[in-house]
């Protein structure tokens, strides 16, 4: 199976990125599942510098077009092969 994932970035986290979309590959050392929860600590550490620490705060995680409830966030784990998005929240007028 493939410890890489698909990352989606939208808004704040692709202007933070300038990335829109980023294969990354899953540590090693987590066996055999990745825990969502440490998904975005991997992202900044990837994109040191540019604010994504501060968009991820306030942002929600979307796997596999499936939006996950921050209550729920400690319980999902990724194993490669996922299609991770970053939903930041959007403001209209």
């Amino acid at each position: 199976m493939s410890r890489q994932i698909t990352v989606l970035y939208f808004a704040a986290a692709s202007t933070a990125t300038g990335l829109y979309e980023q294969s990354i590959s899953l540590p090693t050392d987590t066996d055999p599942k990745f825990p969502l929860a440490s998904l975005a600590a991997l992202l900044v550490s990837l994109h040191p510098n540019t604010g994504l620490d501060k968009v991820l705060e306030s942002s929600q995680w979307s796997v596999n077009a499936e939006m996950i409830p921050e209550s729920e966030v400690g319980s999902v784990f990724l194993g490669g092969g996922e299609e991770v998005a970053v939903i930041c929240p959007v403001s209209g007028g």
